[in-house]
């Protein structure tokens, strides 16, 4: 089981787990899925991440364990919260998991493990240049690579466009919110690409999360100077990316 890692991924509404066969970038067995604790207070996520652990691995047999979380991590200390409780905020989360689970464990912010795990096995392998990876969901979560390598925690769907944080505007949850039409939704993700592309001039634009799923209905009525394309891995490239990043940090 040398290449098999576990892959987590916390959201602020649920909690998905995998084995991962990490040579190969796919998942193994069933994926699972939990609801975030009330509050999404640290020793209460991390409990009910070592409950899935032990349904995903009950023999104990797997070492490499990544997560990836909504927040900036720098050196496994996560320094912002989103849709969890700010208890977060300069919290040694390597140091919480590590100890709850009794096995070395490494987080990573949730938009960059997508990013890892797309650039690896989806459509931004072999990808020559500045690459720029984008999920649409509760919020806007961002990754940014140049020639394959990560530039972490960009945080770019918070970039403050006409007076506000626009991924308040742009995220999927918005459109749900105000009931928005895949057309009216266009036109403000129009405007937060267009920022972007101004701003980085991309050679590349991959969209995730699990609306890009239906990336027929918005992609196409999107006017960009850079070529746009879905994710390929889905919802399932952050678990992907988590575990890659397990696996790396134990050796």
């Amino acid at each position: 089981m040398a290449k098999v890692a576990i892959g987590i991924d916390i959201g602020g509404t649920g909690i998905k787990g995998s084995l991962v066969d990490v040579k190969n970038g796919e998942l193994v067995g069933e994926r699972l899925r939990v609801e975030t604790p009330p509050g999404g207070r640290p020793d209460d996520i991390a409990e009910v991440v070592r409950e899935l652990i032990s349904v995903l691995d009950p023999k104990g047999e797997v070492d490499s364990i990544g997560i990836c979380f909504p927040a900036v991590v720098q050196h496994g200390v996560t320094k912002s919260a989103a849709n969890v409780s700010e208890e977060w905020i300069n919290l040694d989360a390597d140091k919480l998991f590590t100890q709850v689970i009794g096995k070395p464990v490494h987080l990573i912010n949730d938009a960059d493990a997508a990013g890892v795990a797309e650039m690896k096995f989806g459509v931004g392998k072999k990808v020559k240049g500045v690459v720029m990876m984008t999920t649409l969901g509760t919020g806007i979560g961002s990754a940014l690579f140049v020639d394959g390598k990560l530039v972490p925690n960009t945080e770019l769907g918070h970039i403050e466009i006409d007076g506000v944080d626009y991924e308040s505007k742009a995220a999927f949850s918005a459109k749900e919110r105000e009931e928005l039409s895949w057309e009216q939704w266009a036109t403000r993700l129009q405007t937060y690409y267009s920022k972007l592309e101004s701003l980085f001039s991309p050679d590349l634009f991959i969209v995730g999360g699990g609306v890009s799923k239906e990336h027929e209905d918005f992609l196409p009525l999107l006017k960009l100077n850079t070529k746009i394309v879905p994710a390929k891995l889905r919802n399932s490239a952050g678990i992907i990316g988590a575990a890659m990043i397990g696996l790396k940090s134990s050796k």
